[in-house]
């Protein structure tokens, strides 16, 4: 099943850009899931096991080292 992720994140520092440029380098890896990343938020699409794994270690790994706020919508209607 594939699946369109649209996130957005909110570290909580005054250095708020590494953490983002940070997660969206990790999010862009992977060559299996399409990433796009717009002024607000970024969208991901693929098969939702992968997503869902990359999100985890993703999202894990900055919670870890910074306080986050992550925003997240999952859909599994994604027309091609």
């Amino acid at each position: 099943m594939n699946v369109s992720v649209d996130i957005s994140y909110y570290p909580l520092k005054e250095d708020f850009i590494k953490p983002i440029d940070d997660f969206i380098e990790k999010l862009n890896q992977n060559q299996a899931i399409s990433v796009e990343t717009g002024k607000l938020s970024t969208v991901l699409m693929g098969e939702y096991t992968m997503v869902m794994k990359l999100l985890t270690e993703s999202m894990g790994d900055l919670m870890t080292r910074y306080p986050s706020v992550f925003t997240v919508k999952i859909t599994n209607y994604c027309p091609t």
